[in-house]
């Protein structure tokens, strides 16, 4: 890296960007942090600005008035408007795929088809644009079946129905405008049977690196029942993610999208986040995401020992060789806590107090929906508010220190699953008792 030390601009308001800027906070090539518009955990460790993400020239003008050196582009929404593209074109460097690329993740029904294209394992779909032959596909498929709305809706655009009157209800609830324009297309796609599974690669546009594992926990309610949201919990490392089958994935599902992405002219560049589902038949690709995951980074960062901001910058020029990142042997794990309706109708402004907890190297609160009011209260503004995280030397031992630490918050109007990493521990429990 020519320069020691630098200014660096990190663009997002969630859970996944505190606990990105935590992280880079921490880098000895960082020499301010900003973070666009940020929260009131992000303001501990960077400088809160207002900046709106879909004026290109505004990023770019603020770029060139503070010297920033690198983007670190956290939400999926502004990749794929070509965020990334913009500021890579005044030579401002980006971490995060271009607009093209990030169909991966903007388009459900795009990566089917690069599925198909590479011969990449994933459920059968059909891909649609209008209801009557949605519907007509429907009919003639097995139960449960998963409806998907095609574009961006926040985690939410994913519907299992285990009746043939739920689907159809899901095509008519999806074309009826319920997800806006991420609805204008949908897909109908194969139940798969297996273990969900996280994987993260970096990626230069020729070349991936593998990060750690983690598993997310979709469902609302313990026990994995309710509807999907955007992430309630998640944990690293995921033991079900062995070496064998990493080493499948990246030969059967990664390489061969990379290869594919390069050979359209569409390389991509950034961290490439694989849902898996873990069948029989090996592992198979449920979705793309083209940015970390939410909560999944925030257990990442915990675990990361290596400076992330090498691997951001190598990434976003293209040239991942040298970087070799080290993961702590401790796990972590953290609990999301929502605002009481969420994923439904929730209230905003409610209050939120931390007084009671002490945080540590092994113990973190990362905010998502806050605000940090001028009279120095901390309010609730979104559906998943505080991610607390947590280390220990098993899941088990994590998931306790998490827990003791969400019983200390003080917000009568949060609620939080009391199961997350229940898979985990419970092997955890049978390998000690062999």
């Amino acid at each position: 890296m020519t320069q020691t030390k630098f200014n660096i601009l990190v663009l997002g308001s969630g859970g996944r960007e505190h606990a990105l800027c935590w992280k880079i906070a921490q880098s000895q090539h960082c020499a301010h942090l900003f973070c666009a518009p940020g929260n009131g955990g992000t303001a501990s460790v960077a400088e809160n600005v207002v900046l709106d993400a879909t004026d290109h020239d505004g990023v770019v003008a603020f770029c060139r008035d503070h010297a920033i050196a690198l983007v670190v582009i956290g939400p999926e929404a502004p990749l794929v408007d070509g965020l990334a593209d913009t500021l890579q074109h005044h030579n401002i460097a980006a971490f995060g795929p271009g607009a093209a690329a990030a169909q991966l993740e903007g388009s459900k029904g795009f990566t089917k088809d690069l599925c198909a294209e590479a011969n990449i394992p994933t459920a059968a779909y059909g891909r649609f644009n209008a209801a009557a032959p949605a519907h007509a596909y429907l009919d003639k498929q097995a139960l449960p079946i998963v409806i998907k709305a095609d574009g961006l809706a926040a985690g939410k655009g994913v519907i299992i129905c285990d009746t043939m009157d739920a689907g159809h209800d899901a095509i008519d609830y999806i074309f009826d405008g319920a997800f806006g324009d991420a609805g204008a297309e949908l897909v109908i796609e194969e139940f798969m049977t297996g273990e969900e599974a996280s994987f993260f690669v970096l990626c230069d546009g020729t070349n991936a690196v593998p990060l750690a594992t983690a598993q997310d926990h979709k469902r609302v309610g313990d026990a994995d029942t309710g509807p999907n949201t955007g992430g309630m919990g998640a944990y690293s490392p995921a033991s079900i993610m062995t070496p064998q089958l990493v080493a499948q994935t990246m030969d059967t599902i990664i390489r061969p999208t990379l290869d594919t992405m390069a050979a359209r002219g569409t390389p991509y560049c950034g961290v490439l986040y694989a849902g898996l589902m873990l069948t029989p038949d090996g592992p198979k690709l449920v979705e793309y995401n083209c940015r970390f995951g939410d909560p999944e980074a925030q257990v990442l960062m915990m675990r990361l020992e290596t400076d992330l901001v090498p691997a951001l910058l190598a990434a976003a020029k293209g040239d991942l060789s040298g970087i070799d990142l080290t993961w702590s042997q401790d796990a972590a794990l953290t609990v999301v806590m929502a605002a009481r309706g969420y994923p439904g109708n929730y209230d905003k402004g409610t209050q939120i107090s931390l007084d009671g907890v002490n945080e540590d190297s092994q113990l973190v609160v990362f905010h998502a929906g806050t605000r940090a009011e001028t009279s120095g209260t901390l309010t609730a503004q979104g559906g998943r508010v505080l991610n607390v995280t947590a280390r220990g030397k098993t899941v088990a031992q994590a998931q306790t220190k998490a827990y003791v630490g969400c019983g200390k918050i003080d917000w009568a109007d949060g609620f939080y699953r009391k199961d997350i990493g229940w898979r985990e521990i419970e092997r955890e429990k049978n390998l000690g008792e062999k």
